[in-house]
């Protein structure tokens, strides 16, 4: 039996929504930000399906994942079809200038491994995770504003 343990974080990005809503619709960048994806491969024949990649030490998972809703601007929405059970959003919000971004992330989890490790302690590995990566973004999307305007 597997449960679903589900996560969000947000963050204030200093560029457009524009830019914001470029990088993450491109998945295969998402490995220069999100530090335990290894690899993100959107498929030819149908870019709605992509092969996701996720180590970290000794684990590494894979998955299928079909993007499920996208609203230009607003969301873009996921479940694996095949693989590590997960499902999420990312959304974003336009503040006129900048952006802010929330990632939720939903994942299954076998039973069994729920009864041997704390369902907190996974929590905040993966939300602390997930918001370094969301700061990892920021950095990458402001860097990237700050070459568009021939600052760096």
């Amino acid at each position: 039996m597997t449960n679903w343990l589900e996560h969000s974080v947000q963050i204030e990005v200093a560029v457009p929504i524009d830019l914001v809503w470029n990088l993450w619709s491109d998945l295969e960048q998402m490995p220069q930000w999100m530090k335990w994806i290894e690899s993100v491969k959107v498929l030819e024949d149908n870019p709605d399906l992509s092969q996701w990649k996720l180590a970290s030490g000794n684990f590494q998972f894979s998955w299928l994942s079909r993007i499920q809703r996208v609203v230009q601007h607003q969301i873009i929405q996921w479940e694996s079809v095949d693989g590590l059970p997960n499902r999420g959003a990312i959304r974003f919000y336009d503040r006129h200038g900048s952006s802010i971004v929330k990632l939720t992330v939903a994942y299954g989890v076998p039973g069994w491994l729920i009864k041997i490790m704390d369902n907190l302690f996974l929590g905040r590995i993966v939300e602390s995770t997930l918001m370094a990566d969301m700061e990892r973004f920021r950095d990458y999307a402001v860097a990237i504003k700050q070459k568009e305007e021939g600052k760096i």
